[in-house]
């Protein structure tokens, strides 16, 4: 199997235009509404980040859902449009709302509209994180404000503004919009869960509580995952963020869905590299693409 090897030398440009933060992968003609998205499996990590950053280049990756886009970007095959975001969530993270940010994380004062008190803040996860993987942080020094809204403007910005095209888009065509966003979850978050009682998620489906999206989309992929033989729970411990939440109003015929795997169904989270089960944790989201696409939504999205 060939890896895809993480960047570590990539230069963020001052323009940000002239780099494409995010791989599109469009079918031929699309055959449905569904859109899939993979915002945190990037493996670019700028230059500025790698300088700044207290931790090696294994470290720094532990917050990447490693290889979740070669899971997404196959479905252009079954009629589905796929966008995935190029650049690591520990640079900028396109799944926060982009001025959730730290103040304690920079040596000057931000703006009153990036002064955030969110839960995600407060563990040390907005638009731009202060640790990865166990809680480990990731800088030597105190950014400038003038960092954060640089990665904003060169990877979050254009990120959503082509997520949003792929989802207007399909609600132009077919009168709705189907937005998958996919995810993968460390092995510790699932034995937090057996702690606390509640088994051994294999899949966690996040709909924000039924707010997201219609309960027929998530009793739909719930019933294939659990078919194929995964334990699947719902909305814990990841409820949806902030794409689930943006991109979710049922009202309107957007419908969002958050799919989180867990990662020891196909990762070596040790050396983060594709293990044993990835082939087959493959072939059966291939599986589960095909059915998506031949949905009747019309029907799935009444329940």
């Amino acid at each position: 199997m060939t890896v895809v090897e993480p960047i570590f030398a990539a230069q963020p440009d001052s323009e940000p235009e002239a780099t494409t933060p995010f791989e599109l992968s469009l079918p031929e003609r699309t055959s449905s509404p569904l859109v899939f998205a993979s915002p945190h499996s990037g493996r670019i990590y700028p230059d500025d980040l790698v300088a700044a950053s207290a931790l090696d280049a294994l470290a720094l990756r532990r917050s990447e859902d490693a290889f979740v886009d070669r899971f997404v970007m196959g479905a252009r095959e079954h009629g589905v449009a796929a966008i995935a975001c190029g650049v690591a969530r520990a640079y900028v993270d396109v799944n926060r709302d982009p001025w959730e940010l730290d103040p304690a994380m920079f040596e000057d004062a931000l703006p009153a509209f990036a002064r955030s008190q969110s839960a995600r803040v407060a563990a040390g996860l907005g638009s731009i994180a202060k640790v990865v993987g166990e809680g480990q942080a990731i800088y030597r020094r105190k950014l400038r404000f003038s960092e954060a809204a640089g990665r904003i403007a060169r990877v979050h910005a254009p990120y959503h503004q082509a997520l949003r095209g792929l989802v207007e888009a399909a609600h132009e065509g077919f009168g709705r919009a189907v937005l998958i966003d996919w995810h993968s979850m460390p092995s510790a978050a699932v034995k937090a869960e057996q702690r606390r009682g509640r088994g051994r998620p294999d899949v966690v489906l996040g709909d924000r509580h039924g707010e997201a999206c219609a309960r027929g989309l998530t009793a739909l992929v719930r019933r294939e995952f659990e078919a194929m033989g995964y334990a699947v729970a719902l909305n814990r411990p990841y409820a949806g963020g902030y794409t689930t939440q943006s991109y979710g109003r049922p009202a309107e015929g957007r419908h969002a869905l958050q799919i989180e795997l867990n990662r020891s169904l196909y990762l070596d989270e040790a050396r983060l590299e594709p293990a044993a089960g990835f082939e087959r944790l493959k072939a059966d989201l291939d599986r589960l693409a095909v059915t998506l696409a031949a949905a009747d939504w019309s029907a799935v999205l009444r329940g």
